[in-house]
C-alpha cells in the first residue's frame, strides 16, 4: 500500500474543518433558540442568526475553493492548503469573536471554545504557526474586552443568566484574561508537544515500512534469479535426461534403467516446482495485472475444458453450474481461469475414483460468486486456517500424494485478493471441501 502523501492529508484535514463548521452552524441556531425561546436569556437573537447564515456563506465558499484546487485528481499544492488551513482557523476565530460580542461577552462562559481552536491548529499546523493562531486569538479577545470596557462599542448583558453586567469588573475583567490566556498558550504547549511527538513515531512507522518493503522486492527479485537459473538448468538436465529414458532399453531388472527412470521423473516434478514459484514471485514483483470486463461463465467452461480428461480417468462426475443473470465480472480472465483451474485440479486431485466435483456460479449483490466443491479426502479442522499459506499441505493431502508444491492455493489467494475479492474454505475430514471466491462484477 503506498503512503498517503503529505499533502493529501492536509487536504483532508482542511476538508474536516468544513464538517466541523457545518456542525457549529447547527450549534449556535439550536443554542441561540433554545437560550431565547426556552431558557429566557437576553441574547441578540437577529445578529446570532445573521452570522448563522454568514457562516453558512463562507463554508461554502472555502469548500467551493477546495474543490477548485482539487479537481481533475491534481495534488494540491502544499503551500496553498497551509494558506487555506490558516485563514481558515483565523477566520474562525474572527467570527467566535463576533459571536461572543453579541452574546455577552467576557460574561459568555463559551469564550474558552477559544481552546478547541488551538487545539485544532496544534494538530494541523506547525508550532510555529499555532502559537501564531493563540496570540491572535488572545489579541482578538483582548481588543473585545478593551472596546466594550471603554464602551467604544456596546456590550450585551446575558440577562437571565449572569446576575449582572461583568464587562466593567476591573477584577473580573483582569482574572478571566490571565485565565484565558494561559489556558491557551498552555492548550498551544501540550497539543503541540503530542502533535509532533506522534509525527515523529509516525515518520518512523513510515521510514521502517519502506526499508521493509524494499527489502521483501530485493528477497523477490532473488528468489526470481535464483529460480530461474535452476529451471534453465533443471530443463536441461530433463531434456538430457529424457534423451537417455528414450534409448536405454533392456530387461525388467535393469536397475540402471530404473534408477534413470527415477531420477527423471522427480526432475520433472522440481521443474513444476520451479515453474510455479517462479510464477508467484514474478507475480508479487509485477504488482500489475490487466483488468477489463470479461465472461465469467467462458472462462469457468474453459478451466472445466481443462481437467475435464484428468476427471475422466478417475471416474469423477465433473459439473458446472451456472446462474443466467451471472456472467460479466471486471478483472483478468487469464488469471481468474488458472484460479479456477487450480482449485478443480486440488478437487480431482483429492476426490477418490467415482467421486463428484462441481464448479458453480452464483449472483451475490455486486459481486460474482465462484464455488468449487467436492466428495475427497477433506482438510483436518485444525490444519484449516492454514491452507492459504506458502508451501503448506494438508497432512492427509501429503498422504495421497507426496509429492506437491503447496503454492498452488497461495497464488490463488493472491490473484482473487488483487481483484478486490476474498477467497475462503469451509472442509470436513473425509467429507469433501468447498472452496469460494468473489469477482466483482463487470458493467
Amino acid at each position: 500500500m503506498e503512503p498517503v502523501s503529505e499533502n493529501i492529508r492536509l487536504v483532508k484535514r482542511a476538508y474536516w474543518l468544513i464538517k466541523l463548521r457545518w456542525i457549529a452552524i447547527v450549534f449556535i441556531g439550536a443554542a441561540t433558540y433554545v437560550s431565547s425561546n426556552l431558557l429566557g436569556i437576553e441574547l441578540q437573537d437577529v445578529a446570532l442568526y445573521g452570522i448563522a447564515i454568514l457562516l453558512t456563506v463562507y463554508n461554502v465558499a472555502v469548500l467551493l475553493l477546495l474543490n477548485h484546487f482539487a479537481k481533475g485528481g491534481n495534488e494540491v499544492p502544499h503551500a496553498a492548503v497551509k494558506k487555506i488551513i490558516n485563514f481558515q482557523i483565523s477566520t474562525d476565530l474572527l467570527i467566535l469573536t463576533v459571536l461572543l460580542h453579541f452574546s455577552g461577552g467576557i460574561e459568555n462562559p463559551f469564550v474558552f471554545y477559544f481552546v478547541f481552536h488551538m487545539i485544532i491548529a496544534s494538530i494541523l499546523l506547525s508550532v510555529r504557526e499555532s502559537y501564531l493562531q493563540a496570540t491572535f486569538a488572545v489579541l482578538l479577545f483582548g481588543l473585545l474586552i478593551l472596546l466594550e470596557y471603554l464602551q467604544l462599542i456596546p456590550h450585551y448583558c446575558l440577562r437571565g443568566f449572569a446576575p449582572h453586567c461583568l464587562h466593567r469588573d476591573d477584577l473580573y475583567i483582569l482574572g478571566t484574561f490571565f485565565v484565558f490566556t494561559t489556558a491557551l498558550y498552555l492548550a498551544v504547549y501540550m497539543a503541540s508537544y503530542i502533535a509532533v511527538r506522534l509525527k515523529r513515531t509516525e515518520q518512523a512507522y513510515r521510514q521502517a515500512n519502506i526499508l521493509l518493503q524494499e527489502k521483501d522486492r530485493i528477497k523477490d527479485e532473488y528468489v526470481q534469479r535464483v529460480t530461474h537459473d535452476i529451471k534453465s538448468n533443471l530443463a536441461t538436465i530433463q531434456s538430457c535426461l529424457g534423451v537417455v529414458v528414450n534409448k536405454v532399453v533392456g530387461p525388467p531388472d535393469n536397475q540402471m534403467a530404473e534408477f534413470i527412470d527415477r531420477a527423471y521423473m522427480r526432475t520433472i516434478k522440481l521443474v513444476n516446482f520451479v515453474k510455479t514459484l517462479l510464477r508467484l514471485t514474478q507475480m508479487r514483483l509485477s504488482d500489475k495485472l490487466e483488468m477489463g470486463v470479461f465472461s465469467l461463465r467462458n472462462t469457468i467452461h474453459n478451466a472445466v475444458a481443462a481437467v475435464k480428461t484428468k476427471a475422466e480417468g478417475k471416474a469423477i462426475s465433473l459439473n458446472c453450474n451456472t446462474e443466467p443473470s451471472v456472467d460479466r465480472v471486471f478483472g483478468n480472465p487469464f488469471s481468474i481461469e488458472e484460479v479456477v483451474t487450480n482449485l478443480l485440479l486440488n478437487a480431482i486431485k483429492y476426490t477418490p475414483e467415482n467421486g463428484k466435483v462441481t464448479v458453480s456460479i452464483k449472483n451475490e449483490n455486486n459481486f460474482a460468486v465462484v464455488e468449487v466443491a467436492d466428495t475427497g479426502i477433506g482438510i483436518p479442522a485444525n490444519e484449516l486456517g492454514k491452507v492459504f499459506q506458502e508451501f503448506f499441505r494438508a497432512s492427509n493431502a501429503r498422504e495421497v500424494e507426496r509429492n506437491g508444491t503447496g503454492l498452488g492455493l497461495s497464488i490463488a489467494k493472491y490473484i482473487v485478493e488483487r481483484h478486490n475479492g476474498k477467497i475462503w474454505v469451509e472442509s470436513k475430514e473425509n467429507n469433501g471441501t468447498k472452496f469460494w471466491f468473489t469477482l466483482p462484477k463487470g458493467t
